[in-house]
């Protein structure tokens, strides 16, 4: 950890020895003004996440596979820059993503270091035990470069025997609730591609405060995401956030980019769109999606899901095949 880290830590034990005999310390009191800070989305539009009460804008920057691919720090830090000064806030990425020794999350931390503040920072813990999660929760710091995150989630959650472990007594959401009641992070929540029933399940069964879902994956996933599991999670009010929403170009013809984000976009209860971006090309366009953005009528979704029918039925893709993670370092 760093000495700010450090530091900022002690300063709460000490606030805490200091107060707690006239029983008035609280957590949330120390840090009001953090958790009412406002983002600056440069005319951007946005959406509140769910319960968090967060305005965020309607396209999130990945940091995963496609991220990854870009070679010289400069520019990932030149993409992540331009994105904060464009109204795109909200970064997300995880311990895990990395690709031909591109660490996500060191990219990150270039662009974090000097402007934590204006970010809504998201990444997520692949471990399920408490000591292997907390581990890499406090690598993800360092990486980083901060002391906070406004989102901690457990990362790819599959089906229903994994539910099960996330409930163990000393299972990773023991370490997702110890940062929150730090104050390490604001939030937390999950993302999962495979079922259904699992992320339903999930949102159900513990108090989360955000769902990150994919809606065009695996040939192999099980359920109707967008009838069960989205609908589970806005009963809770949770934030509903989607990704692997721009996948079925590659092997539709003719389908575009930006009809896929504003299907998306246009689905009862979603929030934001994750979106992974490699290029300031690419950044530019998602800019000009966004504050054009129009919502989808009935019609128009009904011929984009018959146009989407096809998507899984072959697998011509590695990432169509079982046993595939986005971006995940081995």
């Amino acid at each position: 950890m760093s000495d700010k880290s450090i530091n900022r830590r002690d300063f709460i034990k000490k606030c805490a020895a200091s107060t707690a005999a006239l029983g008035v310390f609280s957590y949330r009191d120390l840090f009001a003004e953090e958790e009412k800070r406002k983002y600056d989305a440069k005319g951007v539009p946005t959406r509140v996440l769910g319960k968090t009460g967060v305005s965020v804008p309607l396209i999130v920057i990945g940091g995963g596979s496609r991220f990854c691919t870009v070679k010289d720090p400069e520019e990932s830090a030149a993409i992540l820059n331009y994105a904060v000064d464009h109204g795109f806030y909200y970064l997300d990425t995880a311990h895990d993503y990395g690709y031909e020794g591109v660490i996500s999350e060191e990219r990150y931390g270039l662009v974090l270091k000097d402007r934590r503040d204006e970010i809504f920072l998201a990444t997520k813990v692949q471990k399920r035990t408490y000591d292997d999660a907390m581990k890499d929760i406090e690598e993800s710091l360092r990486r980083l470069q901060t002391d906070r995150l406004d989102l901690l989630q457990i990362h790819n959650i599959q089906m229903l025997d994994d539910v099960e472990k996330i409930g163990a007594k000393d299972s990773v959401l023991k370490a997702l609730h110890k940062m929150k009641d730090e104050k390490v992070t604001r939030f937390i929540g999950y993302s999962g591609h495979l079922s259904s029933e699992s992320m339903a399940a999930m949102a159900e069964r513990y108090d989360f405060d955000t769902m990150l879902i994919a809606l065009n994956h695996y040939e192999e996933r099980k359920g109707d995401f967008e009838k069960q599991a989205i609908p589970a999670a806005a009963e809770r009010d949770m934030g509903v956030l989607a990704m692997k929403v721009i996948r079925p170009r590659e092997t539709i013809k003719g389908v575009e980019p930006e009809e896929l984000i504003r299907y998306a976009l246009s689905l009862p209860h979603v929030h934001a769109a994750v979106i992974g971006t490699d290029s300031l090309d690419v950044l530019k366009k998602n800019i000009q999606i966004v504050r054009n953005f129009e919502p989808m009528t009935q019609e128009a979704k009904r011929n984009m899901q018959s146009v989407l029918s096809p998507f899984f039925a072959g697998r011509n893709l590695p990432w169509m095949s079982p046993g595939y993670s986005d971006g995940i370092m081995a």
